[in-house]
Parts: structure tokens; C-alpha cells; sequence
């Protein structure tokens, strides 16, 4: 509290700090996402509760493991040669990923990030669950990232694209989130199409998807109680579990059962790249800034793509005349690894917001001024406050352009800041209690085509 001067009384010698630098503004986190999906325990349809977690030992202990698959294990004896085949059962579900997705998440560089588990895994994915998550996020403030994993299990592709829309729009509104997305099928040729098709034309700068599936080296969960088939009539029949039973004294066999385990754990899991993607955001972000492309940057945990995507079949992908919708392909390069090869938004044919790390920039600058400011709220409406405002913000900008966040050679060729009467206010706006700021950031884009110009040059001498 500063010293009032007219409460003085008793002389003496009185200290009144006096405070000459103007409020800081803190960058708000910019890679905390959310994941929305299910779990084996944990979960609600109806009431889903977003729970933050900051490592995957913790999602362990609050949620369960892997969908228990039910793998069928086929055990033959020829000739003194044991043979353990596995294969999926013909009506495996697909879609319940969310546990390996949160393994590829962390390996790529991911930290803290919530978990929404909208039910205990279900007979299928269903639409209603996903946006039941959707609403409950939406309280939350911390999030900055979406993306739904499990939404791959959907079995119409126009529920996924209902999903997105409603994504988008959220973002929309609260205008402190982004949206990362998987296209559904993994045939470039066709999916563009389906994805577009099903995809509404709204808050396209909201999101950006991603494509194709990954095989990776992460391992299914399995059902123990499935009973495998065997020539040799001691073991068929017996269930999986059993064979690690010690109370089983008849069927317990700890070596059969670690040799169906190392066999069901080479059927690896194929991902969608969401939990990956989101994970190379926080670990860009982290070590060079939300305004780095998160692009050009190789995902591990993964022996490679699903589908091998060509140049020519990336052109289509990445530029898309009719609709604008831009889908970032993954390929490989040799000697490079598995590669995110594209940074754009859905909203790829906009010069405004074309950009994954320009869209980030501004909801990260947005976020971070406006929670910095509601310190202002109510105070007097004069050029006392306008100084202060415009040099609180002044002073982030500059610092967003040192580290290189913002073009220009000179902080006004970076940013400019606006504020005061009948520049950004009129008489009326101060009236009616406005206080009006114009905000402007030259941001840096990424070098997404480099050209390179050859001739020859003639002979001088």
C-alpha cells in the first residue's frame, strides 16, 4: 500500500516505495494438451472429469493399462518343434489407442496435459461420448491443444467430421486453443477427399490435420481369459492366463506363457499420429518457441508409415484450390527417419492464418495480454492507464522480438501498439467504459518452399 501523505503525524523519517516499472506479462503455456478418449478405468460417459497429469507413470495409476485385445494364440507341436501363432479375433474393435497414444506423446517430448476419459472402454466409439469430453474440456483453462486419438473407431466418417466442426467452433470461441487432428484412412488418394468432404467450412484456422497412421513399437494389451487352440490336447482349450497361475498347479507354465506373451507383442500397434504431433508441439516449443514450424522434425517411436506418401500425392494434400483444407503429410526420407513434412493449418489457402506456428503465435500473445491486463479492469479510464497498458504490452512484444518471434530489423517494424483517444478510442467508447487496444505482430512464417536458381555463368577471361 503506498504511503498516504495526509496520515502522517509523528515526525520521523517514512519510507514510501514507489513502483516505476510496469506490469510483466507472463507467457501463457502454449503445448498443454488435452486428450479425450478411453480408458480402462477412470471414466465417465455421462459426467467425463478432466484430470491433469504431468508424466505416463501417472496415467498408469489413474487410469489403467492398454485395451485388453482378445488375441487368438494357436499352439502346434511338429516333429519337437513348438510353433505360437497369433492373429486378432475377426471383430477386434479399433479406436481404443488412447493408452499408446500418451506412450508416443511422452517420447516425443511431451509434459503436462489432461486426460478426459469419456467411458471404460465400450463395445465401440460413439459420437456423443467424444463430445461429452468436448464440454467438459471446455471448462478448463489451462488446455491449449485438443485431439481424440479414439476418434479413429468411429465408424462413419461424417461422425468424425461432426467432431471436428464442434472442435473447431470451441476453439473459436474460447480463442485459446488449437485443434490436432487425424485423417481417418490412410489412402492419400481418396482420404484428402473424404476428409474435405466431411470436414465443415468454419474456424478452419482452429486446427490442423495430420496424416498418414504409423507403424510404431508399442505393444497391445491382451485378453487373458481367451483360450488358445493347440494339437496338443493338454493346452488347447487352457486360457492365456492361466498359464502364469501359480494356483493352477495343472496348466501353470511361466516359460509357455512369456514365449505367447513375446509372440502377442509383435503384433504392433498401428497409430494414429495425433498423441506424436502433439508431443513434437511441446518439445519445439519448449526448446525453440511456439513460433517455430513444429515441422521437419522426426517422430520416434515408430518404424515408419503406414502408407508411403509421394511428392505428387502430397501436392494434393498440402494445397487444395476448392476447399483450402490443408492436411500435413509424415514421410520418409532416407537416411533422415520418419518426417513431419508440412505445417499448415486447415485453413491452408489463407496468407493470414496458412500457418500452424503463425496461428500459435497470436493465440499465445492474445492469451497472455489479455490475462495480464484483467488487473486493469475498472480502473480509471485515462492516459495514466493508457501508458501503463501500452508499455506492459510494449514490453512483451520486444521480447517476443529478441527471441526472434516477430520480422523486423527494428521493434517498430515488429509490432506496433495502439491506444488513446481518437486514436483507438472515441469520447463515446470512453463513456460506455471501453478501453480499446490495437495490437499489430509482423510474424515470422516458416520457409516452406525454398527455391534454388542455377545458370551458367559465361567465361570471363
Amino acid at each position: 500500500m503506498a504511503l498516504s501523505l495526509t496520515s502522517l503525524k509523528t515526525p520521523g523519517v517514512y519510507i514510501d516505495e514507489v513502483s516505476t516499472l510496469a506490469p510483466s506479462v507472463v507467457p501463457v503455456a502454449t503445448a498443454i494438451p488435452a486428450f479425450i478418449g478411453y480408458t480402462e478405468k477412470g471414466g465417465s460417459t455421462s459426467n467425463p472429469v478432466p484430470v491433469r497429469i504431468t508424466s505416463f507413470p501417472e496415467f498408469l495409476s489413474t487410469f489403467g493399462g492398454a485395451y485388453p485385445q482378445k488375441i487368438d494364440v494357436t499352439i502346434s507341436d511338429n516333429a519337437s518343434v513348438r510353433t505360437i501363432t497369433t492373429s486378432f479375433q475377426s471383430n477386434y474393435p479399433k479406436g481404443f489407442v488412447l493408452f499408446q497414444s500418451l506412450q508416443f506423446y511422452f517420447d516425443n517430448g511431451g509434459g503436462p496435459c489432461y486426460i478426459v476419459s469419456v467411458g471404460n472402454y465400450p463395445v465401440s466409439p460413439a459420437l456423443a461420448d467424444f463430445q461429452a469430453g468436448l464440454a467438459a474440456i471446455r471448462k478448463e483453462d489451462e488446455p491449449t491443444l485438443l485431439l481424440f486419438p479414439d476418434a479413429v473407431g468411429l465408424l462413419l466418417a461424417s461422425e468424425n467430421g461432426a467432431l471436428i466442426d464442434a472442435t473447431l467452433k470451441q476453439c473459436n470461441e474460447l480463442q485459446d486453443r488449437f485443434g490436432i487432428f487425424d485423417v481417418k484412412t490412410n489412402d492419400p488418394g481418396s482420404v484428402g477427399t473424404v476428409f474435405r468432404n466431411v470436414t465443415g467450412a468454419n474456424y478452419l484456422k482452429y486446427g490442423a490435420a495430420y496424416m498418414p497412421d504409423l507403424n510404431t513399437l508399442y505393444t497391445f494389451g491382451f485378453d487373458g481369459t481367451v483360450a488358445v487352440t493347440s494339437n496338443v490336447s493338454a493346452l488347447n482349450g487352457v486360457q492365456i492366463k492361466e498359464f502364469n497361475n501359480p494356483a493352477n498347479t495343472t496348466d501353470f507354465n511361466p516359460s509357455l506363457y512369456s514365449m505367447i506373451v513375446a509372440e502377442i507383442n509383435k503384433m504392433v500397434v498401428e497409430l494414429p499420429p495425433s498423441g506424436g504431433i502433439a508431443g513434437i508441439y511441446a518439445a519445439v516449443d519448449r526448446d525453440r518457441g511456439v513460433w517455430k514450424a513444429p515441422a521437419n522434425v522426426s517422430l520416434t517411436g515408430i518404424t515408419g508409415p503406414t502408407t508411403m506418401i509421394t511428392e505428387e500425392q502430397q501436392a494434393g494434400l498440402n494445397v487444395d484450390p476448392t476447399s483450402g483444407k490443408s492436411i500435413n503429410a509424415i514421410r520418409t526420407f532416407v537416411g533422415r527417419g520418419t518426417i513431419i513434412w508440412g505445417a499448415r493449418t486447415l485453413d491452408g489457402n489463407s496468407n493470414e492464418w496458412r500457418y500452424v506456428p503463425v496461428r500459435r503465435l497470436f493465440i499465445m500473445a492474445e492469451e497472455s495480454i489479455r490475462k495480464a491486463l484483467d488487473p486493469v479492469v475498472f480502473e480509471s479510464n485515462d492516459k495514466n492507464t493508457w501508458m501503463r497498458v501500452k508499455s506492459t504490452i510494449t514490453n512483451f512484444l520486444t521480447d517476443l522480438w529478441k527471441q526472434g518471434a516477430l520480422a523486423g530489423d527494428k521493434p517498430d517494424q515488429a509490432y506496433f501498439v495502439k491506444i488513446g483517444l481518437n486514436e483507438t478510442m472515441t469520447a463515446q467508447d470512453i463513456l460506455e467504459g471501453k478501453l480499446i487496444v490495437e495490437i499489430g505482430l509482423a510474424a515470422v512464417r516458416p520457409a516452406e518452399f525454398i527455391v534454388l536458381r542455377f545458370m551458367h555463368k559465361l567465361q570471363e577471361a
